[in-house]
């Protein structure tokens, strides 16, 4: 089976195959340090994805295998103690479901100007660290890496493989002809880590989304949301303000050192495109799996584990 792109989905969708029993090769036109996933801040939460039921499925899977990994200490991998935060009563959201325990938090744990937060704890995911190991994980089990820029997925449909995944992220609108991918342009600031071990995070900030992900050596802020900007440039002022707004949600960021900017796209769609098509090619089998917004790493293996069954169903 052949595996086209190698983000944080081709890669989980290449392990899950070869768990399977399925032999694999991924297909990448850049090595995984240039991938949207390596840059991504990475930590569990389903954000601007759908379709709702399905992402719960997938995003409750998904956390299953993250908790467990970060249990057995694997690189980049942790449970990061959160706190959701809000200006009005917050009801249930849709993703604590899937999270376990989740409490009001105290007026203690609150930071000046908010009435209302939701503690839990969720998988954070260093993916310098653990965007390798996966490649690693993937090599152990006799699958192999090829670097090879294509043109169209049918370049692959050549008879060396059987079915083809495709995961190619936002090339999907270059590469298959789906217009309904678009970028999501998002901007963080990388800054050094004043001993700060709670996630915090503002979803309705009036000034934008705002959110504080501290990691092994630097805190991850952000961020914004703009929907169809192909802008990778760093727009200086909007780095200002998301330092703004994050010092305030986490006031003991003030005095904290800027490390870099980063931009990125990420890969919006209505709706995640995990299916079946039409190959057009006797004897292969064409998949989809791409379109996951901010949520890559939330949905990756609950995503991966649907693909597989797509394929094993078929193949028994």
């Amino acid at each position: 089976m052949t595996v086209l792109g190698a983000g944080i989905t081709g890669l989980t969708t290449a392990v899950s195959l070869l768990d399977a029993g399925c032999e694999v090769r991924v297909v990448t036109a850049s090595p995984i340090e240039a991938s949207t996933s390596y840059l991504a801040a990475a930590v569990w939460f389903p954000t601007h994805v759908g379709p709702p039921g399905r992402v719960a499925t997938w995003g409750r899977r998904t956390y299953e295998v993250l908790a467990g990994q970060a249990r057995h200490s694997v690189p980049g991998v942790v449970m990061r103690e959160s706190l959701a935060l809000y200006r009005q009563p917050p009801g249930t959201p849709d993703w604590a479901a899937s999270v376990g325990q989740v409490r009001p938090a105290t007026a203690a744990e609150l930071p000046p100007g908010y009435a209302y937060g939701l503690r839990y704890s969720v998988p954070l995911v260093e993916m310098p660290l653990y965007l390798p190991w996966l490649v690693a994980q993937l090599r152990e089990r006799g699958g192999e890496i090829v670097a090879r820029r294509v043109s169209s997925p049918g370049e692959l449909l050549d008879g060396s493989a059987d079915a083809l995944v495709n995961c190619p992220g936002l090339a999907a609108r270059g590469l298959l002809g789906d217009l309904t991918v678009y970028p999501v342009r998002g901007q963080i600031v990388r800054a050094t880590n004043p001993g700060l071990t709670l996630s915090v995070r503002d979803e309705h900030h009036p000034g934008g989304r705002a959110y504080v992900h501290p990691r092994t050596q630097d805190c991850i802020l952000g961020g914004t949301l703009d929907e169809h900007s192909w802008d990778t440039r760093v727009d200086l002022a909007t780095a200002e303000a998301i330092i703004a707004r994050c010092t305030q949600i986490a006031p003991d960021l003030a005095g904290a050192s800027v490390i870099e900017h980063i931009v990125g796209l990420r890969p919006g769609r209505p709706a995640v495109r995990l299916e079946e098509s039409p190959s057009g090619t006797p004897g292969t089998r064409v998949l989809h799996n791409y379109g996951h917004g901010g949520a890559g790493i939330t949905l990756s293996w609950g995503c991966a584990d649907n693909i597989t069954k797509i394929l094993l169903r078929r193949s028994e």
